[in-house]
């Protein structure tokens, strides 16, 4: 099998079709394309941020579901190059070239919360993706209803931070969005995680718990969805924060 090179053609070498990235999304739409990099071999991925990269106004790509070994290649073959590539536990990973543009301040604000540590990789999936759409973050975690108590710090600090919108973050029971609804005059993302187990697990029962809500302002999006969360979330602070300007 002939050397796979990772900048071009890999696709064709694999005798797959080929990708059609779309590096102008951020100046079309708002949201940058993101590649998922979960069920792809890791030079597949690798190709798809090179493409990007190229073509991108900004030098920067987020990547989600990256494997270690996804991680590792994108730093072997990238670092070398004057990339940076930053990533996280949960596999959510920032590239950008040398001389990338930082993401520009909108002054859009998201509020991020999460019901328990295990979230926290779901959750940081969201918080990259807004911050590539220029939102600043505020954001507390391990404040779910357990610990009821625990939730009274973070509520007057995203009113001290005059935040536009919140994502609550919440697997198991999923009763947190709700709780947060009824509580915020903000729009609330619920964000179920496949954080549970037995009758109902793997994040179902949190779904279906934000889903049959009766806490007015609060929508959904699925499971592990951090990406549309954060991405719906900035659209909408970022629609806010331009009114405040004008």
């Amino acid at each position: 099998m002939p050397e796979l090179d990772p900048f071009a053609g890999l696709a064709a070498v694999l005798g797959v079709a080929p990708l059609h990235v779309d590096p102008t999304r951020q100046a079309r739409k708002g949201v940058p394309e993101v590649v998922y990099a979960a069920g792809k071999p890791p030079r597949l991925t690798l190709t798809a941020v090179c493409e990007l990269l190229a073509g991108s106004a900004s030098g920067r790509v987020l990547v989600t579901r990256a494997t270690s070994e996804s991680v590792d290649l994108l730093r072997t073959e990238l670092e070398p190059e004057g990339h940076t590539v930053l990533s996280t536990s949960g596999g959510t990973v920032a590239v950008a070239r040398a001389g990338a543009i930082a993401p520009v301040e909108t002054g859009g604000v998201v509020a991020l919360l999460t019901a328990g540590a295990s979230d926290a990789p779901v959750a940081d999936e969201a918080a990259w993706v807004a911050r590539e759409m220029g939102c600043r973050i505020v954001r507390a975690d391990d404040v779910g209803v357990a610990g009821l108590h625990r939730l009274e710090t973070p509520l007057r600090a995203l009113r001290a931070q005059e935040a536009d919108v919140v994502i609550v973050v919440a697997g198991m029971d999923g009763a947190l969005p709700s709780v947060v609804s009824g509580l915020v005059d903000i729009p609330v993302i619920g964000l179920p995680t496949s954080v549970g187990y037995g009758l109902g697990g793997g994040g179902v029962a949190a779904l279906l718990s934000m889903l049959q809500t009766c806490a007015p302002g609060l929508v959904v999006v699925n499971i592990d969805n951090g990406v549309g969360a954060g991405a719906t979330a900035a659209l909408i602070a970022n629609r806010v924060a331009a009114a405040r300007r004008s």
